[in-house]
């Protein structure tokens, strides 16, 4: 550290010191500095300290500690300032140092401190034989540590060698002991290991025969589980029945003589429709008309051939609607994600329920809409719209399978159409007398 305050060449303030300032001698530097720090005005603190005014002494000292070491050192006034504080403060060791001969009985680092901060002829001298006395009061206090600990571990070296012979005594002693037990437990061992192989090959055999009654009665349960799923099921589709039955019959008819109707309502309709499309004349038939010929102008059975639909083409679903009595019966997830997968399930069913509403209307004919209940997170507040009607499935009851009741519930004869694409469904309700069609066929009808 060089000191640049002002001052004549006969004061201390020209003495330089050649070695860092020891840390005890800082400590109490830094201390003074905090002590008189308050009694100081904003204008005479340097401009890097005056944040530091409104703190207490101790903790200015322990969190402005370098930047007022870093002041004392650089700025002359502000360690004159520092210094008639410390002088009012500690006259008679202020006074001694000034007339150089501190008290011997003072404290180095306090002597040092001081004399740092006030610059007396000889402060230097004074600093490094304060930081040497700090050096050798420590390197005392070391030493004696020293011995102090090696004294220490000498006595507690000697007490583990004692109690090493005697845990060394005590140890053979077990030694043996366990020895004679061990030759013992030997004995013991090779009876026990005999004893268990005998119980190892009863175990073995009893979880044989353990697993064979185990598997036995698994297949015991799934076959009484399969059957009484068998068993629930038919008693749903019979629970079912008995239902539409007691309801029927609180209509004065039952669901025979419903299915009856239907169908005789179907057979007139047809009869009906075949009478106005063969448009029969009043004459009877002429033997010569029975000869299987071609008459010039009537179609030959090739213009017939090429009259034919194909199975995509929209038309055949107008034919099929135009059947007497014709149901229409709709997949209608399976409708909707052909033609418009991307929007959101209340939008497909909203637009596939109005087109559908359209087309009875046109048609005449009966359509249902069957949704699947198992995607719906809560029932669905829907109105069916005029010539539609819409149904869920109920839990564990999949639409596919609500087709196909749809399918059994109809009389034979009765002309059912089945939109979907899912071969399953097209492949049961055809066993059932149904006419499947594809969803895509529906669509392009629809559009």
């Amino acid at each position: 550290m060089v000191e640049t305050g002002g001052g004549g060449p006969d004061d201390g303030t020209a003495e330089v010191l050649d070695r860092p300032l020891p840390d005890g001698v800082r400590r109490r530097v830094v201390q003074i500095v905090s002590d008189a720090f308050g009694s100081l005005t904003m204008a005479e603190l340097p401009a890097q300290l005056r944040q530091y005014a409104r703190f207490a002494p101790n903790r200015r000292a322990k969190f402005a500690g370098n930047a007022m070491a870093a002041a004392l050192e650089t700025d002359g006034l502000f360690r004159q300032r520092i210094g008639e504080r410390y002088r009012e403060a500690q006259p008679e060791l202020s006074g001694a140092l000034d007339s150089g001969s501190p008290p011997p009985a003072a404290d180095p680092l306090d002597v040092a401190a001081a004399a740092y901060v006030l610059r007396p002829t000889g402060w230097v001298k004074l600093v490094t034989a304060a930081g040497e006395e700090a050096q050798r009061a420590d390197a005392e206090r070391a030493d004696e540590e020293s011995r102090a600990e090696l004294e220490r571990l000498r006595e507690e070296l000697a007490h583990a060698r004692e109690h090493t012979r005697t845990e060394t005594e005590r140890l053979r002693t077990e030694l043996d002991s366990a020895r004679k037990e061990t030759d013992s437990l030997h004995r013991k061992l090779r009876s026990a290991l005999s004893d268990v192989k005998r119980g190892e090959a009863a175990l073995r055999k009893i979880r044989a025969e353990a697993d064979t009654a185990r598997a036995e009665a698994q297949a015991q349960v799934s076959a009484a589980e399969s059957e009484s799923r068998r068993l629930k099921a038919r008693l749903g589709e019979a629970e079912a029945a008995l239902e539409a039955t007691r309801r029927a019959a609180r209509e004065g008819r039952s669901v025979e003589d419903m299915r009856v109707r239907l169908l005789l309502d179907t057979v007139l309709e047809s009869a009906q429709g075949l009478r106005r499309e063969l448009a029969l004349p009043p004459v009877s038939v002429r033997p010569a008309e029975t000869v299987d010929a071609v008459e010039p102008g009537r179609m030959t059975p090739k213009d017939i051939a090429a009259r034919a639909l194909s199975e995509h083409d929209p038309a055949i679903l107008d034919q099929l609607l135009a059947l007497p009595q014709a149901h229409l019966v709709v997949d209608g997830y399976n409708v909707t994600k052909t033609g418009y997968p991307q929007m959101p399930l209340e939008k497909q069913r909203l637009r596939l329920l109005g087109q559908l509403s359209a087309l009875a209307a046109q048609t005449g004919a009966e359509v249902t809409c069957v949704f699947d209940g198992a995607e719906l997170a809560a029932p669905v507040l829907l109105a069916p719209p005029r010539g539609v009607r819409v149904l869920f499935s109920k839990p564990g009851v999949t639409a596919d399978e609500l087709i196909r009741q749809l399918v059994r519930a109809e009389p034979p004869g009765r002309p059912v159409i089945v939109a979907s694409t899912d071969r399953e469904v097209a492949d049961g309700v055809a066993r059932s007398g149904a006419r499947p069609v594809a969803s895509a066929v529906l669509l392009k009808r629809l559009s």
